[in-house]
């Protein structure tokens, strides 16, 4: 599924609505920012080109779950190639809020072949990280409810047939966790627990971003040392 990627860093941040990773996404990236850090961040149905014909036809609900897949990768598509691909290739940092597993996820809990979807997307990069964050349905719910009812389309309104939007949330979102955990093993994100404290998150996610800059600054330096000698260093590292 998944191309190479070329110069900067790709961190990807997935989970359902009301995980909290939109507070984590925000956090990290002014925490770069303060590291000196070029960060760009890249949201999910932000396309300038295909946003507006999605709003119109969520506004009518008149989207088939086929129909809503193919505009939702149409969408990440065109971000792909204008704003994703020309910042890494400027050695910037692409914070993606929501990367393909989004999409795919919320495919198959509308009942679509889940390789039809993979294939919407390919070829595709590979994130740096995936930070997936894990709740429970309830916690998605209670969070939500705090300041909002989820919308006809986030609720999987189209799909369930129930009018009542918490219900439909709550079987509709228990469908896209299901997929989402199976994505994780199949492409081995970094799980974040969703449950803990906001600053202990945050904390979690520095230190596997430190862990990242540090592995890819080895390979950067170890690609100028002849053969010989990256065989000793390698053997140091690993040992302490």
């Amino acid at each position: 599924m998944f191309g190479m990627k070329n110069g900067g860093q790709l961190l990807a941040f997935e989970g359902p609505d009301g995980s909290g990773k939109t507070t984590q996404r925000k956090l990290l990236k002014s925490w770069l920012t303060g590291q000196g850090k070029d960060v760009v961040v890249t949201k999910w149905n932000s396309s300038p080109l295909i946003k507006p014909v999605l709003k119109a036809r969520k506004a009518e609900r008149s989207l088939m779950p086929a129909q809503f897949a193919e505009l939702a990768a149409a969408d990440f598509r065109d971000r792909l190639d204008t704003e994703i691909v020309p910042a890494l290739e400027q050695g910037k940092t692409v914070i993606a809020d929501r990367y393909v597993f989004t999409g795919i996820a919320r495919d198959v809990a509308r009942g679509l072949d889940r390789e039809w979807s993979m294939k919407l997307y390919e070829p595709i990069l590979e994130p740096d990280l995936v930070f997936y964050f894990s709740v429970s349905p309830e916690t998605c719910a209670s969070r939500i409810a705090l300041s909002r009812q989820p919308s006809f389309y986030e609720a999987g309104q189209d799909v369930t047939g129930l009018t009542d939007p918490f219900q439909s949330y709550d079987r509709f979102i228990r469908k896209v966790i299901h997929e989402y955990e199976r994505l994780s093993k199949q492409f081995s994100f970094t799980l974040i627990d969703g449950e803990q404290s906001i600053s202990d998150q945050h904390e979690t996610i520095v230190v596997l971003w430190r862990e990242l800059e540090a592995s890819q600054l080895f390979r950067q330096a170890a690609s100028y040392l002849p053969p010989p000698l990256l065989a000793r260093f390698e053997a140091v590292r690993q040992s302490s």
